[in-house]
């Protein structure tokens, strides 16, 4: 609970600084020393790097953010035997800190290069909110392994019951994956948690571009084409609210226009291309011979 506040309240308290630095960047004259700005480090007498930048290397918050993660976690791992819950309480806080630092510049790390304020940026944003989502619901009490944690399992030691358990388990996991190859990536992540969503995410239809789609789908036209127009309509408004909040995270509280919208439906929404045969026929041919 303690590392999901810290983790929340310094994901805001990042945003509300960064939008402060952007928004007084232009500013003539020094900042005061309480004022927040970017932190650079001049690069060495003779070196390329940083040259003609006038700023040198800046140092993203990040980098504190690995840092962060790296110590809370050797410190919980070292406590394990004998630590006391306080001390279990302040490492998952250092912790929440360190991830909320590190997954603020998500997108930087995946595309390796400063996307923060780029429409790429907004990957990081969608990475805090999958992380919420798991870290509540584990506050809630769902567990992604509960069902090694069920009475036939602890009341019954026997070799066919903890069978039926692991075949359980086992099945569970495969619904996960057609999930997830239907590209359900949210109904797959919250149904390891709530099972029944498995089973509504792995009977709909595919999402037009997923795995599942391009395998199953490429000789049924009026099933893609059902995909299509299903994917536009239901995704539509969680679109919508979905800009709305990155547009707030991002400093530009505004509802998403039409277009906006639109565009983002054209990019999110798209008809997955067949499967590459090209590289399976020389295959054939070598094994025929």
């Amino acid at each position: 609970m303690w590392c999901l506040i810290a983790f929340c309240i310094t994901f805001f308290v990042t945003r509300s600084i960064t939008r402060y630095i952007r928004a007084t960047a232009g500013r003539p004259g020094p900042r005061k020393w309480w004022q927040p700005h970017n932190i650079s480090v001049s690069p060495k007498a003779g070196s390329g790097d940083g040259a003609g930048t006038g700023g040198g290397l800046h140092i993203h918050h990040a980098v504190f953010g690995v840092v962060l993660v790296l110590i809370s976690g050797v410190a919980m791992v070292t406590m394990a035997s004998d630590g006391s819950k306080q001390q279990f309480t302040a490492a998952a806080i250092f912790f929440g800190i360190g991830a909320a630092l590190v997954l603020d510049e998500f997108a930087l790390i995946l595309h390796l290069q400063d996307v923060y304020w780029s429409s790429d940026g907004r990957t990081s944003v969608d990475a805090v909110f999958a992380a919420v989502a798991v870290a509540g619901l584990l506050v809630l009490g769902f567990n992604p392994l509960s069902f090694f944690d069920i009475s036939i399992w602890r009341d019954d030691d026997s070799d066919s019951a903890r069978a039926v358990v692991i075949v359980m388990a086992v099945l569970t996991l495969a619904l996960a994956v057609v999930v997830l190859l239907k590209g359900k990536l949210w109904t797959g992540l919250l149904g390891m948690f709530i099972t029944p969503l498995l089973f509504v995410g792995a009977i709909r239809l595919s999402r037009p571009h997923a795995p599942w789609a391009r395998w199953h789908y490429q000789d049924a036209p009026r099933k893609m084409h059902r995909s299509v127009e299903r994917e536009r309509h239901l995704r539509r408004p969680f679109v919508q609210v979905n800009l709305w909040l990155q547009h707030v995270l991002a400093g530009e509280p505004r509802f998403p226009s039409d277009l906006e919208v639109n565009a983002e439906l054209d990019r999110q929404v798209h008809v997955a291309p067949p499967p590459d045969r090209s590289s399976a026929a020389p295959m054939a041919a070598k094994a025929g011979g």
